[in-house]
């Protein structure tokens, strides 16, 4: 069973950073694409940023081009999410997820087919 755990999550004031991770255990890491979604209160989940398999290709939602960055570690078997420049438009409860899908980047929900609890950042205005 493939289990995924965030971490990193907190309050942040405008214009901070955060990094947040993905800790994915119980299958083979480097086998799964990995992507993190946000769902703000009284929205729906949206997709945030993935990464491929070997990590050269990488897509980012247009609201968090050039401030947040992804990246996965293998040998660690965590997948990061560098949060800069953070907006109060942020604040949501950010999930991680991985995908068996090869090809190109995941960015749709139904082709992920594990994820964590979620961790909440709050951006304090």
């Amino acid at each position: 069973q493939v289990q995924l755990e965030e971490s990193g999550g907190g309050a942040v004031q405008a214009g901070g950073s955060l990094r947040l991770s993905c800790a994915v255990s119980g299958g083979i890491f480097s086998l799964y694409s990995l992507g993190w979604f946000r769902q703000a209160p009284g929205k729906q989940r949206e997709f945030v940023a993935a990464i491929n398999q070997n990590g050269r290709s990488l897509s980012y939602a247009d609201s968090v081009k050039g401030r947040f960055t992804v990246s996965r570690d293998n040998a660690k078997t965590t997948v990061y999410l560098q949060m800069s420049s953070l907006k109060p438009e942020d604040t949501a409860t950010y999930y991680c997820a991985a995908s068996r899908n090869w090809g190109s980047v995941p960015t749709a929900e139904a082709v992920y087919d594990y994820w964590g609890q979620g961790t909440q950042v709050t951006l304090l205005s």
